[in-house]
């Protein structure tokens, strides 16, 4: 700026730039690079530097925030004009001061911006997701099941949610309809004339003496072959003998069945049999998504795009399965790329650290003190059978000797001492993971290192591809708010749901339009929540809606965004002398 700034005005502006200089540190070394002998994706510019921050100001322990300003990231952020606009509004300082929800925004400012325009049903969103994180891990896994199901076959659910009565029917019936599937043909001749088989609903001896001859009966005559296959395959005839009440589905929904035998594509992409033998395996939270079409859309969607990212990410089966199952941990890990290319680097190491999440937090909080053990690791495990000699271990005494116990644990870290080394070299993203508390205890799970170890080699090539890995979790974890919501909901009437009672019509159709918004919530919810009870930053946000989704596309938001050394740049006047300086 050509003209200087009132004292007023340059605390507003050092306050917002502070929050997008933020989340540089985590990705700055790849990304973003300091000046010096390292190279990155942006021509380095001339820097602006700063005082250094005293350490009462600031305890990171390091020189993080100086670093900071003098990033790539920060130079393009401090000449961007979408961020300079949202740096002189001083609802945005509220914001700001919500680093947790700020991270997580910044992943998909896209969602949040349109969010934002909607008070009600963002605070109702918030309030949902709090509720979401309660939701049993009985049910999360089922749900896995289900998004599994609809990942590895999207065509086929992405015809059904056209015709949501349809599988409303099928959803009730999955067995019967997967022994249809079984042979399209015959299967697609009773979706074109479903009133004419409402008959054997009462009688299913009489549909299987019928496919025998189905020259006797005109629906079937045109596609005898088909028919009489069906009525020698004696499985799938059990099936329709033991569930009948399919015929008279049908027959309710004949016009969505009409609709769907109409449309040859859509119908060739549903009649699959893999899809019907997924739903027979989580029937539970396929009715749930029959119940309620605009929750079956939205997952649909969200598995149409995992499944796109995965291919792009090279994923195979199996560790489609495994993150779908673990959406959760993987989209916390996509948060902080380096970590993760870490994690997958040495899967059973930090297996063995997530076994004792307490410890591993300790761990990620403080890399560099465990670093030193790399090259020792008997001597990690005598500090850990005796943790009050070490101060990083000190107060946290319990755990590390619970570790120390641990002889499969320790055997691990023994055999990849590598990971003590990988924590030290990624330190501020492992510190970035360990700023949430909540997400880090969502990230640290058992079965989600476990699966990463078993899997190890598709995941260090998703590592590989950060943008690609992210996405796709954030689908898959959609995926998963989605229909828990769905189930809240039906569920809301009969037993008093608490995450039902949180989301009403409106709220819920947001949530539809905006799943990966919700899912970041869900890893923040305490974050969000005060955010929805704050109006200046709820006006920030919105107010500043338009410079928001701009920067979506510039990667460098979501870089220092995210960080959680943004806090402490607050206390650097540098960065108001900066914006006035460029």
């Amino acid at each position: 700026m050509a003209t200087k700034l009132s004292n007023n005005s340059r605390m507003i502006v050092a306050f917002a730039g502070i929050v997008v200089i933020g989340g540089g540190a985590y990705m700055a070394g790849k990304y973003f690079p300091p000046k010096g002998n390292v190279s990155g994706t942006i021509a380095p510019a001339e820097r602006y530097r700063s005082a250094q921050v005293s350490a009462s100001d600031v305890d990171l322990g390091d020189n993080t925030v100086p670093l900071l300003m003098q990033t790539d990231a920060f130079e393009l952020m401090v000449k961007n004009p979408s961020f300079r606009a949202m740096a002189t509004d001083a609802n945005f300082m509220a914001l700001a001061q919500n680093p947790q929800a700020m991270a997580a925004m910044a992943q998909n400012p896209k969602a949040f911006a349109a969010l934002a325009k909607d008070p009600q049903a963002f605070a109702a969103l918030a309030r949902g997701a709090n509720a979401f994180q309660a939701q049993s891990g009985a049910a999360n896994a089922s749900n896995a099941q289900a998004f599994s199901a609809m990942a590895q076959n999207p065509q086929a659910f992405a015809a059904f949610a056209k015709q949501p009565q349809a599988f409303s029917a099928m959803a009730a019936h999955p067995q019967a309809f997967a022994a249809m599937a079984k042979y399209p043909e015959a299967f697609e001749a009773m979706a074109r004339a479903p009133q004419a088989f409402a008959q054997f609903a009462g009688n299913p001896q009489a549909f299987a003496a019928a496919a025998a001859n189905p020259a006797a009966m005109p629906a079937m005559a045109g596609h005898a072959q088909a028919f009489q296959a069906l009525a020698r395959d004696s499985q799938a005839m059990a099936a329709l003998s033991s569930d009948a009440q399919a015929f008279d589905a049908m027959s309710r929904a004949a016009a969505a069945f009409q609709a769907l035998a109409g449309d040859a594509q859509a119908f060739r992409a549903a009649a699959s049999a893999q899809a019907f033998e997924a739903m027979a395996r989580a029937p539970q939270a396929f009715q749930a998504l029959a119940a309620n079409p605009a929750a079956f859309q939205a997952a649909a969607k969200s598995a149409e795009a995992f499944q796109a990212q995965g291919a792009a990410a090279g994923m195979n089966a199996q560790s489609f399965a495994a993150l779908g199952v673990n959406a959760q941990a993987f989209s916390v890990m996509a948060q902080q790329p380096q970590a993760f290319a870490a994690m997958a680097r040495a899967p059973q190491a930090f297996a063995a650290m997530a076994a004792h999440p307490q410890a591993f937090a300790v761990m990620a909080k403080n890399p560099n003190a465990f670093a030193q053990f790399s090259s020792n690791p008997q001597a990690f495990a005598a500090a850990a059978a005796n943790p009050s000699a070490m101060p990083a271990m000190a107060g946290h005494a319990q755990a590390f000797q619970a570790l120390a116990r641990d002889a499969q644990a320790m055997s691990a870290l023994t055999s990849n001492p590598q990971a003590f080394a990988a924590l030290g070299q990624n330190a501020q993203a492992f510190q970035a993971l360990a700023a949430n508390p909540q997400a880090f205890a969502q990230m640290a799970s058992a079965q989600a290192f476990q699966a990463l170890a078993a899997n190890a080699n598709a995941f260090q090539a998703l590592a590989a591809n950060p943008q690609a890995f992210a996405a796709a979790a954030r689908a898959a974890y959609a995926f998963q708010a989605t229909l828990a919501a769905s189930q809240a909901m039906s569920s809301q009437a009969m037993t008093g749901n608490a995450m039902g009672a949180n989301f009403n019509a409106q709220a819920f159709q947001a949530m539809a339009a905006n799943p990966q918004a919700f899912a970041a919530m869900a890893q923040a919810p305490q974050a969000f929540a005060a955010l929805a009870a704050n109006p200046a930053a709820m006006a920030g946000l919105a107010h500043n809606a338009q410079a928001f989704q701009a920067m979506a596309s510039q990667p460098a938001f979501a870089v220092l965004a995210s960080n959680p050394a943004f806090a402490a740049m607050l206390a650097d006047p540098g960065f108001s002398k900066a914006l006035n300086a460029s």
